[in-house]
């Protein structure tokens, strides 16, 4: 039962270390963090923040150590399971805990059913959420399609709807511009007083947002560098900012000097002589939606210009279209000089490019990385190991040439990525928000970098960040909204011209305006976020909820139906897959093609030859003339059978003597040469008793015993009536374990696995919801392949039609049970399709009885056919299709799938953990 007493401290960490494998990731820290305050964890990437909140949410538990939230040991699953439902987590990255491809509302809606609120009280919050943040009037967009600021407002509506007493949130506004930051922190002022016995715990990169927390936690090297309100580091530190008291703390740990970084004024000449990039009206539309429209600015040669912009606002399309990868829509744009051209591949090995991802091969080592790259422009081979050398010098890799990027600090994969940019030494130089998640030393020496680029070696740099005291450095930036450029002018004149302080807030301002004149144009009237107001309703924990799993597959099954390809293929995959295989797979031989060698020309040979055309297992080709002609056309293919008559054959006939036929058959296909084979062997043998009949009369043959064939079930002996009951256990099983070992996997991939970790939904809840939209799916597909063999094949359902979709039932739960067990064993889209297939198709083929007997198979391959479930759906299927059983002359292969159904749900469920690994 959860302590009726509030704890002094919200989370208390006591000698806690976290490995991962040979990193440690924290190292042995011990933390208190008060209740009801905003707690901030600053420090760069990989200094073990992410984890550390990890471990507070409950989704990590430490290799050693205790951890306590809200008053008991997270690491104890009865307390996490008991509190679980007060702590709100939101972990690192845009819109990570949403589902792209469902609505606002839709996302709202889902995590609102997760904690228990039914539909009135779901569309009461969502109503108070959506108007507080503006996001009302998108209700109906999918999240994907939301920018980046829209995205985190919406993944903080979802973390809030079932009003916790402690919110998490992990980086919440990395990437995003400094108008959304702004707005998405007066949303969490408006929460607190909405909610005021809330405790929030943030991670950030951001000093100056990090400076109105009430108290900071200075995170490096997963150790804690100090613990103090804001204004009490800066008393520490003896500094007047958040980010060189932060510097002073890394330094003073490193004991490493750290200076200002000075950057030399740009000297003046002639712009229209130094110009490196030009726009005019440069403009790009997708459709009807306009990207960019109609920018212009001019760069001087050795310029650092900075590209600063909201969310969505066209930046990194502009930068596209600059360098070629995607042409203008209309206006025009010059790289020195020279019109963009796709196909210039010249003027384009001029410019280097460092995305804002690690983008680099980390299999290969820096010298391979450098060398790989330095080829990919065409430099030189004699001129590689010169370049190579001059990057290390110059970018501080010394002594690291054989190590893998994955092994070094983001500090210096960084530099990797600039000197990989600048292998060829190319004039301009494209950076995509370099710095994100670097440390301030790291930062200050990434820029000393640019500033000798730019000044030293006349380096045009073209550059986006969020970081404000970064646009500071710039000589001058442009400020973009919406597809269009705001202004463009020096740092200094847009503060001045805005009449504020710094220029985070003349940002703020342009952008402000921007949005009021496009709401004042559409008529667009928003609420005030004051109106938030958050009813106290407590959330009671179910051990097993209705609504929990309903809310799950109602979510699959709109996530599917937003997903075309994956409904298509989860609709209809079964259908044209047996279409496939039930005509492609057929094991009847017909109308195959043969040709005469006649040495004995007379009319018995002839009438020979006539006996086998005149089937329907033969059609004859034109006679052969020679052996030379016989050998040609069966290497061709031309030929299935070839017939050789020797001469005499008439006259040893006639005369009781040894009349021999040669047959050569194409035996490329062992199974079909064998049945060709026999063919013509019984043919030959008809025409031989027909023969002896006619001329020699009926008492020939009275000596003889002579047996009479009956066939029953499939007197024809065709194949279709066999194969096609066979085919439908096989698409039952492979569709929709394929399609259900996406579900899971994509998730983990996706990062929204991590709504399993931190809501109340149990594995059992969490499985079956996942489940039940394929297992409906794959009841569709059943009837539609049974709709198939009756029309099309001509395949009649002879026995219990209800036994039969009984039996696929059962037998469609546990095919996507494997696939359930398969996303839960693997950690890859790649590696789950590729076990699903594996373990449905061979055993289906080789051991279940499909085109063999199991009772033809021994040792492990007999006991696997014996047990896995595809054998007895292959014999019920058969059964009910051709020999007209029910269930009650079947109910030994239907147990043994029954059987199976739990087996393989508990082994999916005994590998679900309902914590990250």
């Amino acid at each position: 039962m959860a302590s009726t007493k509030t704890p002094t401290y919200v989370s208390q960490l006591t000698n806690v270390t976290l490995r991962y494998k040979k990193k440690i990731a924290l190292d042995n820290i011990s933390l208190a963090i008060p209740t009801n305050i905003v707690a901030g964890l600053i420090g760069p990437d990989g200094v073990g923040k992410s984890t550390l909140l990890s471990l507070i949410s409950g989704v990590l538990v430490a290799n050693q150590g205790t951890v306590e939230t809200l008053g008991g040991n997270i690491a104890n699953d009865g307390w996490r399971n008991e509190i679980c439902s007060q702590i709100a987590y939101m972990p690192q990255g845009l819109g990570k805990n949403l589902y792209h491809t469902l609505s606002v509302e839709e996302n709202l809606q889902f995590f609102g059913r997760l904690f228990g609120h039914d539909k009135a009280e779901c569309k009461k919050r969502i109503k108070v959420l959506t108007q507080a943040t503006h996001l009302h009037k998108f209700l109906d967009r999918p999240a994907g399609k939301l920018s980046g600021g829209m995205k985190q407002k919406l993944g903080l509506c979802c973390a809030l709807i079932h009003n916790p007493t402690l919110l998490i949130l992990d980086e919440p506004t990395t990437g995003v511009d400094p108008l959304s930051r702004t707005q998405f922190w007066e949303l969490i002022d408006d929460v607190r007083h909405a909610l005021p016995q809330i405790s929030i715990i943030v991670s950030t990169a951001y000093m100056d947002e990090a400076e109105q927390f009430d108290w900071l936690v200075a995170m490096n090297g997963g150790k804690i560098l100090a613990t103090a309100t804001p204004k009490e580091l800066l008393t520490l530190t003896n500094t007047s900012s958040l980010e060189t008291a932060f510097t002073k703390l890394l330094t003073k740990e490193h004991g490493i000097q750290h200076q200002e970084i000075s950057i030399p004024t740009l000297a003046n000449g002639d712009i229209k002589e130094e110009i490196a990039i030009e726009a005019q009206n440069l403009t790009k539309k997708f459709g009807d939606f306009t990207a960019v429209d109609c920018v212009s600015f001019k760069i001087r040669r050795g310029e650092i210009f900075g590209f600063l912009g909201s969310n969505g606002c066209g930046k990194s399309t502009t930068m596209k279209m600059l360098t070629g990868l995607i042409p203008a829509s209309e206006g025009s744009a010059w790289l020195f000089g020279h019109a963009v051209d796709a196909n210039d591949i010249t003027t384009r090995r001029r410019v280097g490019y460092m995305s804002q991802g690690f983008s680099l091969y980390s299999e290969l080592s820096i010298r391979q990385n450098l060398e790989l790259h330095a080829r990919l422009f065409h430099m030189p081979k004699e001129d590689i190991p010169s370049l190579v050398r001059d990057a290390v010098n110059r970018f501080g890799l010394e002594g690291l040439l054989d190590e893998l990027p994955d092994n070094l600090p983001l500090g210096i994969r960084q530099r990797l990525s600039l000197a990989v940019a600048m292998i060829h030494k190319p004039e301009l130089l494209i950076l995509d928000e370099p710095t994100s998640g670097v440390d301030p030393i790291a930062r200050d020496n990434f820029w000393y970098l640019i500033i000798e680029l730019a000044r030293k070696d006349q380096v045009t740099i073209f550059i986006s960040t969020h970081f404000m005291n970064e646009a500071m450095r710039c000589d001058r930036i442009s400020l973009m909204h919406a597809g269009k450029v705001l202004v463009s002018d020096v740092p200094s004149e847009i503060i001045a011209d805005r009449k504020t302080s710094t220029l985070e807030q003349a940002f703020i301002s342009y952008l402000r305006e921007a949005e009021d004149r496009e709401n004042k144009k559409e008529g667009n009237v928003f609420v005030a976020s004051d109106t938030l107001q958050l009813s106290q309703t407590p959330h009671k924990h179910k051990k097993f909820s209705l609504g929990r799993l309903v809310s799950y597959a109602e979510r699959e099954t709109k996530e599917l139906l937003h997903d075309p390809v994956r409904g298509t293929l989860a609709l209809f995959g079964s259908l044209i897959l047996m279409l496939i295989m039930g005509f492609g797979i057929s094991m009847d031989v017909e109308n195959l093609s043969f040709a005469v060698l006649d040495h004995d020309q007379t009319a018995l040979s002839r009438d020979y030859a006539l006996n086998l055309s005149g089937s329907r297992y033969f059609i004859q080709r034109s006679a052969l003339r020679n052996y030379s002609d016989l050998d040609h056309r069966m290497r061709s293919g031309e030929l299935s059978l070839a017939i050789e008559i020797p001469s005499g054959f008439a006259r040893n006939l006639k005369g009781g003597k040894v009349a021999e036929i040669g047959a050569w058959i194409d035996g490329a296909m062992p199974q079909r040469a064998e049945t060709v084979l026999g063919y013509a062997q019984a043919m030959h043998y008809e025409w031989l008793s027909n023969i002896a009949t006619k001329h020699f009369g009926k008492n020939i043959q009275s000596s003889s015993a002579k047996i009479e064939t009956r066939f029953r079930y499939n007197p024809d002996v065709k194949s279709l009536p066999a194969m096609v009951p066979a085919i439908i256990p096989i698409m039952l099983l492979m569709i929709p374990a394929m399609m259900t070992a996406l579900a899971i996997v994509r998730e983990k991939e996706l990062g929204s696995i991590m709504n399993f970790y931190v809501t109340p939904v149990t594995k059992t809840e969490f499985l079956m919801g996942k489940q039940l939209p394929y297992i409906a799916l794959g009841m569709i597909n059943f009837l539609l392949m049974v709709l198939a063999a009756l029309v099309i094949f001509g395949i009649p359902v002879k026995g219990s039609f209800m036994a039969l979709t009984l039996t696929a039932l059962v037998f469609i739960t546990f095919s996507t049970g494997f696939g359930l067990f398969a996303s839960v064993f693997t950690q890859s889209q790649t590696a789950a399709m590729f076990l699903t297939i594996i373990g449905t198709m061979l055993p289906s083929i080789q051991f279940a009885g499909l085109l063999n007997p199991i009772t033809s198979l021994e040792g492990i391959n007999r006991i696997i056919g014996e047990i896995y479930p595809a054998t007895h759906f292959f014999t019920i299927s058969r059964g009910i299709f051709n020999k007209a059983l029910n269930l009650s002359s079947l109910r030994y292969p239907f147990m043994a799938i029954v059987i199976a159904v739990p087996v393989i749900f508990t082994l999916a469920i005994s590998l679900l953990k309902k914590r990250e690994n």
